[in-house]
């Protein structure tokens, strides 16, 4: 890792500083507890339950530490199975139950977020270790054991008969699970296909396998049967396959199909169409028949809320999706015999995290709804059935809940979280009655020293309405430096309290930390994001098609150097990824608002992101005057575009081994700046990602933009 600093000295005259003492503000804060204590906030995912609903389990990263935890649905004290204790960035995902739940497997390693693989599909090493790193499934006895490993390799299916399916370089293996020593069996390929094969589902009676082969411009849903036994693939087209669900009684699945790509890419000046359709296929005869389409409109596209599109076939024998027809994500279900699709959970407000019940009768999501306006910045928990009644609601108030796991007897374990307390798994029997299953995780956390950010709304200059969450002290002083978060994605929001997400639970704890020292803190959610429907996030001239969520931002600034408190001079920016390019062009457009910002891995030029994001061939425009003007669109779009007016100070932050944004895209902007002597200084970690792996990283990262933004704002802007 390099620092590179660029910053121009400044000589003052002994009487002028004197004089510069007496009306400077007041020195920024000592906080009651340090970035470190902040940023020991314990990270809880991947929730799941077994098929019967009797138990579940789940991820706990504390420290950059991560483990996995137990519970039946009976207990009120949940249990460690594994006990790793080094920050090694070693991600533990895709938890998965054996069909008797007397076993876990679980994947170790790999970058489950990135938008390309790395060269050579090598996975993360961001400890340096000399050894490579590996993706490898695991596992562990629910009875007590160390955990064995099984094989490199990713995505785990395991069937009711006990046989493991996996990924590994886009072929479906298989592997014997251990039972007594660390030995790892004899894996082999289980099937040959042509394509780049994933999400491997078997059957309820764990006789066939479903899978996913991606063909590039195509896939297919295919079905393995037997090693003597002919491949079958359901319904082949020309459009994309994917989200294969069998039946209950195993005789038949469902799967979803969106068109095909064709050989021009879509203008993107321009919005298209997403549309999809779900089609259901006797597994036995592959007789395939089409259940559902979407209209080939905006409003029927794809909903894109930044997780997998959930598909259920339920016990009664209809499909339940998320489509987002009347601008709203929500859940629909059609009868598999076709006809209409009936809108389960009507609303302004978005469905996601759904899961279905073990019997299959009603299903469980988290939604921004509720009794206040604050609930739309929070996620609560529903359960809605298929009879037509009105959903339920399990949870309220001013908390957060979200990932819920079905369990029998109706109770549903979920994560939960607060303004000042970090996320917990809890469960409940009944609405309003539940209880945390205490890891001892926040035992030590400094929850009472943290403020409780306020829901703050304000107008863009074409009148869009912008919310977004202020972080002040109570009685905090008057001349307070203020910096804005922009969050990345950007589809995403940020919340009155921890988030859903490690990357934006980093945000969150270094916004308290920026507020505990006398900062105020106004995190925006700008359009582009969810959370305010369809709309909302999809505007015109956005992003490469002309940046109009800039007007968000800027707005945000305007409105804290009129809020009482502020001083209007000393106002910053900073923000990772998409919120990395928004800080890019607040400083490039406008270093007379922006007095200093923080780069975390944002994009300087739109051109080669979207062709490295979209896998675009070499020559992906054609020398028309319609892409001319996109290409000349995008370059405006661009922060590279107004880098001749960008003066304030600047730190970049990247891993060099990000599969998100290119690292390319920092070395484009830290030259550009040297070349105009614009006051920088850079972070370059190696070998990390674009979302951190390692805690260490997340700190030292953490500690660098806290101390430049006090640096270049603790002081009345201009000196």
């Amino acid at each position: 890792m390099r620092f590179l600093t660029f910053l121009p000295r400044c000589t003052l005259p002994f009487v002028l500083l004197v004089a510069l003492l007496k009306v400077a503000p007041p020195v920024l804060g000592a906080p009651s507890f340090s970035l470190d204590q902040v940023l020991a906030y314990p990270y809880v995912s991947g929730l799941v339950s077994s098929e019967k609903g009797d138990r579940f389990a789940w991820v706990e990263n504390v420290k950059g530490v991560r483990n996995i935890w137990f519970a039946l649905a009976t207990d009120t004290t949940p249990r460690k199975l594994t006990h790793y204790t080094e920050d090694d960035g070693q991600e533990l995902t895709q938890l998965t139950f054996s069909a008797d739940g007397s076993q876990l497997l679980y994947v170790r390693g790999g970058d489950h977020d990135e938008n390309w693989p790395a060269q050579g599909n090598l996975a993360p090493n961001p400890a340096n270790s000399p050894s490579e790193a590996k993706v490898e499934i695991w596992s562990v006895s629910i009875a007590g054991s160390n955990p064995l490993q099984i094989a490199e390799g990713d995505s785990p299916a395991l069937s009711s008969k006990g046989q493991l399916a996996y990924v590994k370089e886009g072929q479906i293996w298989t592997a014997p699970l251990p039972r007594e020593s660390n030995e790892a069996g004899k894996a082999k390929r289980l099937l040959f296909d042509r394509g780049k094969d994933g999400t491997p589902v078997w059957s309820p009676d764990g006789t066939r396998l479903a899978f996913v082969s991606d063909r590039g411009d195509h896939s297919f849903v295919g079905i393995y049967t037997s090693a003597d036994h002919p491949l079958l693939y359901l319904a082949p087209s020309t459009g994309f396959d994917s989200n294969p669900v069998w039946s209950p009684n195993g005789d038949s699945l469902a799967f979803m199909r969106q068109p095909g790509q064709g050989d021009a890419p879509e203008n993107f000046l321009v919005e298209h169409p997403n549309p999809f359709a779900f089609w259901a296929a006797d597994v036995n005869t592959g007789k395939s028949r089409k259940v559902w389409s979407s209209p080939n409109t905006l409003a029927g596209s794809l909903p894109n809320i930044g997780e997998n599109e959930p598909l259920f076939w339920m016990a009664d024998n209809h499909l339940v999706f998320l489509a987002e027809t009347d601008n709203w994500p929500h859940l629909y279900a059609v009868d598999i015999a076709g006809g209409d699709a009936r809108l389960l959970t009507p609303g302004n407000f978005m469905v996601q995290n759904v899961v279905s019940t073990p019997d299959r009768h009603s299903l469980v999501y988290s939604a921004n709804t509720g009794a206040t306006a604050e609930d739309r910045d929070l996620r609560h928990l529903f359960r809605v059935g298929l009879d037509g009644h009105a959903p339920e609601p399990l949870t309220s108030g001013n908390s957060l809940e979200w990932s819920p796991a079905a369990l029998t007897g109706g109770k549903v374990a979920y994560i939960a979280a607060g303004a000042q307390t970090p996320a917990v798994v809890a469960a409940l029997a009944n609405p309003g009655e539940s209880h945390v299953l205490d890891t001892g995780s926040t035992k030590d956390f400094p929850s009472n020293a943290l403020v409780i950010p306020k829901l703050v709304s304000f107008k863009s200059p074409d009148a869009f309405t912008i919310q977004g969450q202020l972080f002040r002290q109570a009685g905090a002083g008057v001349q307070q430096p203020a910096v804005i978060f922009v969050h990345g994605g950007p589809t995403r929001q940020m919340l009155l309290g921890w988030h859903f997400m490690d990357y934006y639970n980093n945000a969150y704890a270094v916004n308290q930390y920026l507020a505990a020292r006398g900062f105020t803190v106004l995190s925006v959610n700008y359009r582009l994001g969810i959370g305010y429907g369809r709309a909302f996030q999809h505007p015109a001239h956005a992003g490469p098609a002309g940046a109009s969520e800039y007007q968000d931002v800027l707005a945000a600034a305007r409105y804290l150097q009129h809020l009482e408190g502020v001083d209007a001079r000393r106002v910053g920016i900073w923000g990772g990824s998409y919120g990395g390019y928004l800080t890019g062009l607040a400083l490039a457009r406008n270093s007379d608002v922006f007095k200093a910002g923080v780069d975390w891995h944002g994009i300087c030029n739109w051109i080669p992101q979207l062709a490295k994001e979209q896998a675009l061939p070499e020559h992906w425009y054609e020398a028309t005057p319609e892409w001319k003007q996109a290409i000349a669109t995008a370059l405006a779009a661009s922060p590279n575009a107004d880098i001749a007016k960008w003066t304030s100070p600047v730190l970049l932050i990247q891993g060099d081994d990000d599969r998100n944004v290119q690292f390319d895209q920092t070395v484009d902007l830290a030259h550009r700046l040297a070349l105009q002597h614009t006051p920088f200084e850079e972070l370059v970690i190696p070998n990390e990602i674009h979302g951190f792996l390692r805690r260490s990283n997340w700190l030292q990262a953490d500690e660098a933009t806290v101390k430049f933004l006090s640096k270049h704002l603790g002081a009345q802007a201009g000196h």
